[in-house]
Formats: C-alpha cells, sequence, structure tokens
C-alpha cells in the first residue's frame, strides 16, 4: 500500500492521520511493543523484587518507540510518517506529558510500590486518548478507558504489581491485535 497523498497546499487532517496509520500500522506496532515491556515488568514482579519490575517497565518503555519502528517494517510498513505531517507534533507533545505523568508514577512508586503499575495504566491510558486524533481512530478512546479503568480497579484493590502488569499487557495485546487486523482489512 503506497502511502497517502498530500494535499499539494498543505495536510488535511485526514491525510495525515492517514499517514499516520500508514506508517504504524494503526499503532498496532506501538501498542504490542508497549505490551511486551509490560509482560517482562510482570514476569519480573514475580520474583517479588519491586523496584526491579518498576525499572524493567521503564526501561522497557524506552524501547517501545525503536522496537515499534523495526516491527511496523517487519509487517511492510515504513515505520515513520512523512516529514511535515502536524500530527507528528501532537504524538511527540503527547509524548512529554506522559513523561511527566511517569515521573509522578515513580514517585508513587516510592511510597507505595503497588501503585506504580496502577498509575502507569492510568498514565498510558491517558497518552492513548490522544491517540484517537493522532490515527483518527476512535476506538483509542476505548483502550485509553480500559486501561485506565483496569488501573482504577487495581489501584483501588491494591493488587499485586505482577497483576497490574500482566492486566496492562494483556488489555495492549488484545487491542494490537485489533488495530492490526483493523489495518490489515483497510
Amino acid at each position: 500500500m503506497a502511502q497517502p497523498a498530500k494535499a499539494q497546499a498543505g495536510w488535511t487532517v485526514a491525510d495525515a492521520q492517514a499517514d499516520m496509520r500508514h506508517a504504524y500500522l494503526g499503532g498496532a506496532a506501538g501498542v504490542f511493543a508497549s505490551a511486551l515491556a509490560w509482560l517482562a515488568a510482570g514476569l519480573v514482579a514475580l520474583d517479588g523484587a519491586p523496584s526491579r519490575a518498576v525499572l524493567t517497565l521503564l526501561v522497557g518503555g524506552m524501547m517501545i518507540h525503536p522496537v515499534s519502528m523495526l516491527l511496523a517494517k517487519a509487517m511492510g510498513r515504513p515505520g515513520v510518517h512523512a516529514r511535515g505531517n502536524p500530527l507528528g507534533t501532537l504524538a511527540l507533545e503527547g509524548t512529554v506529558w506522559m513523561v511527566l505523568g511517569i515521573a509522578l508514577a515513580y514517585g508513587i512508586s516510592l511510597w507505595r510500590s503497588e501503585l506504580f503499575f496502577p498509575a502507569m495504566l492510568l498514565v498510558i491510558g491517558g497518552r492513548y486518548l490522544t491517540f484517537a486524533s493522532v490515527y483518527g481512530m476512535r476506538v483509542y478512546w476505548l483502550c485509553g478507558a480500559t486501561l485506565a479503568g483496569a488501573g482504577l480497579l487495581l489501584g483501588a484493590n491494591l493488587a499485586s504489581m505482577a497483576a497490574g502488569a500482566f492486566a496492562g499487557s494483556a488489555i495492549e495485546t488484545a487491542f494490537a491485535v485489533a488495530f492490526y487486523l483493523m489495518q490489515r482489512r483497510a
């Protein structure tokens, strides 16, 4: 599939969203890379070392973008949006906000380690809400709400760290598959 054409005078919202969906397979590659980071953190959390589980998600999170680019390329997509796509700026701004939320989640973990993963589910859920605009896919609202809802439930019940990490992985895996199938049908 060729990249969508850009309007001569500039980008339309629809053109920019189509370019983002094409480049990143509707976000499926990134969501799956994130699911892998959550899975790794869950496996480390089973060992009972809270600080290592936190560190695993943080380091895994730093690897999401490069891994997602490789996955997108492996699935026949460029893994990078077209130069000048104005939605690239929105994605970057969302990343900055997410990093600030991660700092807050880390601070919470120093107080109560079992609240780190619920807090991260809220942060990541909030980030995915902006992807509805980046990709032009309203299903990201459902994805973000599902992650945030899981974070609230797990936090309210002081669930184990492993439960929080595995919940993040399971939810993101399910949505990554859905996004992939949606893009393959499009």
